[in-house]
């Protein structure tokens, strides 16, 4: 155990967050995402819900304040337009750690390309439906 370090994030998942550059992506994914096969590997969290592991990952790793949008969820299929419940918590938990900073939705195949490109992607227990959400990673400013 470390001081300060949300529990859940277990070595590799930290080695993963600690390894990313700025502008590099990490997703976060609900318990039914096809992630085995996409490409990056896939680091498990069973039984933890997609917002306690974005809630876990957002206390050590700043979003990108230099693009217009940091971190993305899939839209309902269908129905772009409706928001999901899980859209406002993950909303909330991304206000509470980075104020600014906004979340939008991408259609369900530009969610799954460009999840292709994620350093990682995290595989919740998340069964709440469309608990998916990909981060771009930021940086950390000097202290003055």
């Amino acid at each position: 155990m470390l001081k300060n370090i949300p529990a859940l994030l277990g070595p590799d998942l930290l080695y993963a967050l600690r390894a990313m550059g700025h502008g590099d992506e990490i997703a976060i994914v609900d318990a039914n995402f096809p992630a085995e096969y996409l490409g990056p590997e896939v680091m498990r969290l069973y039984g933890i819900p997609a917002t306690d592991a974005l809630d876990a990952i957002l206390t050590v790793m700043p979003l990108d304040e230099f693009v217009d949008e940091a971190a993305f969820g899939m839209a309902v299929v269908g129905d772009p337009e409706r928001r999901e419940p899980i859209y406002g918590l993950f909303e909330e938990i991304i206000t509470r750690h980075e104020p600014g900073q906004g979340f939008s939705r991408l259609e369900r195949f530009a969610f799954y390309e460009r999840a292709r490109s994620c350093v990682a992607i995290v595989q919740t227990g998340e069964t709440r439906l469309y608990g998916n959400i990909i981060l771009k990673k930021g940086i950390i400013r000097p202290a003055d």
